[in-house]
């Protein structure tokens, strides 16, 4: 085992995950859903936190993990959760019954998120997370960008897509879109950018407030 693999099994290893969260996690892995790793949602967590998010949006459910993550870090925040499939809604709310979050700080929303997005107010978000489909992800955080206030995040898991995007042999629409992302918000006035290499990776991405 390599010293960057060693790195990344102990911060999974030294993760603690709440328990209501780790029976969200089998809940969401029951109906092959994908839900974000221990050390990714504790990341978010700790920006939800960092940041006194109170309107949240997050794309693509992971069937309740990464939603219970973001609440966990801001338990005054309300999410509102986009998912294409209605089974993973489904068990994300009874995750979220379990967990006993009050169902006016949750709304579910059934629908493919370049449908919804385009309806939602802009700049009204302090956060956005974006765990969609990875074909559709450049739109999603144009639409992310748009939506959250001046100084709020844009969140993106999976964003190394396994370490394809650090092979320069890898040149598939999936990887490419998020070398993409990375390079030019990297290098955008308007945003200031990190890249995490924890878990499956997270870029982190918060708007410039002009003076």
């Amino acid at each position: 085992m390599g010293d960057q693999e060693a790195v990344r099994r102990f911060a999974v290893e030294a993760t603690v995950e709440p328990d209501h969260i780790a029976r969200a996690r089998a809940h969401a892995l029951e109906i092959g859903a994908a839900p974000v790793s221990a050390p990714v949602g504790a990341q978010t967590a700790v920006l939800a936190a960092a940041t006194g998010a109170l309107n949240i949006v997050e794309i693509g459910t992971g069937g309740g993990v990464s939603g219970l993550w973001l609440l966990h870090g801001s338990p005054r925040a309300t999410l509102t959760t986009i998912d294409i499939e209605p089974e993973h809604l489904a068990v994300a709310r009874q995750s979220f019954a379990e967990a006993r979050i009050p169902p006016a700080r949750a709304r579910f929303i059934t629908g493919r998120a370049a449908d919804v997005l385009p309806r939602m107010n802009e700049a009204s978000y302090d956060i956005v997370f974006v765990d969609a489909d990875a074909e559709g992800v450049i739109e999603y955080v144009e639409h992310g960008l748009r939506l959250v206030r001046p100084g709020g995040t844009v969140l993106v898991p999976r964003v190394l897509a396994g370490g394809a995007v650090a092979d320069p042999v890898r040149r598939d629409d999936v990887t490419r879109a998020y070398r993409s992302i990375i390079h030019e918000t990297q290098s955008s006035p308007a945003v200031l950018g990190a890249l995490s290499i924890v878990g499956e990776g997270l870029l982190q991405l918060t708007t410039v407030a002009t003076p």
